[in-house]
């Protein structure tokens, strides 16, 4: 792998796909007014992307969330991977397919959950997303292999919701970044240098980074790039990175909320499930699951409660957690999954913002050319299009044009309001 510059215009740190759609949008948006171009540099630490975020996904998209800004940031992104060999596409190249299976997510609500399903519908409506309550009637009679007993509502998306394949989304806006001249290098950002380190007394308000150290894979040798601008795209880690030698700790509080949590993935294999017509399905319980191909196999998985937090240290799978915990949920609600076959399981992590579950963008109030996109617990591959392009925007514009995404910046945080998204799988 190429060794690090000694400068770019642009350090983004973390080449998962949401930084890799920042840098794409950065070469798409500079557009003809600077001659030489910026220069980009995505670093990444894990060039294998074998504990990536983006690669160990289940490759949903929806439309129904709580939260107004997930839902534009998502009918942004369906419409990006509708046209994305228009926004991709490499000459001279195959053309991309992500593999998109349309198919709604149909969210499950008992009693107690029913009137909150109902009002967050007609707000996803009012949003212009597709979606359409059924009663237990109603969802016996579109999908007979649902047990519908303590099922008080549903709510299904009609478009613009279903999977698709989250390596060729990766590597799609990769190759294009990297033939508008986006330059990538592996390594991993362990220090920076910034104004006040220079400064006595260290007391100022806001400081920048003027150098990113990034430290060579399996070397105790680091390369400094001189930089004028940063993007925390780190995901899981966008937290401890903000931890990072050279950075005045003052400067960093609160600090940022987001953790690493482990989740698992099971695939399956069962021939009497349910057909073609399968939705991506979330279960009142909080158990999920989809079918994965034509085959009777599907995949699915079920986030603990907080006190049952894996260890995030590896990614181990537990195999008892489907067999005591998803399995008897699934199969409650779905009687032919009583006979299924595990085939495989595998973990990923989710970049966990705790303080809301929902990202960061935007700058960092205290450090001066610091932009955060990170912290979408579980949503950011569905999310990348439209954050990519809002952190690009904010860069080279000072401001956000195709969406305003302020609320989800850094000032919640210091005031300590949270924006809470319902729709967390």
């Amino acid at each position: 792998a190429p060794r690090p510059p000694d400068e770019a215009d642009v350090v983004v740190v973390g080449g998962g796909v949401v930084g890799w759609s920042v840098a794409y949008w950065l070469k798409v948006l500079e557009g003809w007014r600077r001659q030489h171009g910026m220069k980009v540099l995505v670093v990444e630490r894990d060039p294998m992307y074998s504990r990536a975020s983006t690669v160990l996904s289940v490759g949903g998209i929806r439309q129904q969330f709580s939260l107004r800004e997930n839902i534009q940031m998502s009918r942004f992104s369906a419409s990006f991977l509708r046209d994305i060999n228009e926004h991709l596409g490499v000459p001279n190249e195959p053309p991309i397919d992500i593999q998109f299976q349309p198919s709604g997510y149909l969210f499950l609500a008992s009693q107690q959950n029913a009137a909150a399903l109902e009002a967050t519908v007609q707000f996803q409506r009012d949003e212009g997303a597709q979606v359409t309550l059924l009663s237990p009637t109603q969802l016996k009679a579109k999908f007979p292999w649902i047990n519908t007993e303590d099922v008080a509502v549903a709510s299904y998306g009609l478009e613009d919701e279903g999977w698709f394949d989250p390596w060729t989304l990766l590597n799609a806006f990769r190759r294009k970044a990297t033939s508008l001249g986006v330059q990538s290098c592996s390594g991993e950002v362990r220090a920076f240098v910034t104004s006040a380190n220079h400064m006595m007394p260290p007391t100022t308000p806001s400081a920048r980074i003027r150098y990113v150290h990034v430290y060579m894979p399996d070397s105790l040798e680091y390369q400094p790039v001189a930089c004028a601008i940063v993007v925390n795209a780190a995901g899981a880690w966008a937290g401890k990175l903000l931890e990072a030698d050279g950075l005045p700790r003052g400067l960093c509080r609160p600090s940022l909320p987001i953790q690493p949590r482990k989740r698992y993935v099971f695939s399956w294999h069962c021939p009497d499930g349910p057909g073609l017509s399968c939705p991506f399905l979330i279960d009142t319980s909080g158990a999920y699951f989809r079918r994965d191909g034509f085959a009777g196999n599907y995949l699915g998985g079920m986030s603990p409660p907080e006190e049952e937090e894996p260890d995030p240290s590896d990614l181990s799978v537990d195999h008892n957690y489907f067999q005591e915990q998803i399995w008897p949920r699934l199969a409650r609600r779905v009687p032919a999954f009583e006979s299924l076959r595990v085939q495989g399981s595998w973990a990923g992590y989710y970049d966990y913002n705790t303080f809301d579950q929902n990202g960061v963008l935007g700058p960092h109030p205290r450090l001066e050319n610091l932009f955060l996109a990170a912290g979408f617990s579980g949503h950011g591959l569905q999310h990348s299009p439209a954050a990519g392009r809002a952190v690009a925007e904010l860069v080279l514009k000072g401001r956000y044009e195709t969406l305003d995404l302020r609320r989800l910046g850094w000032d919640r945080l210091v005031a300590g309001e949270p924006l809470k998204e319902h729709g967390v799988v």
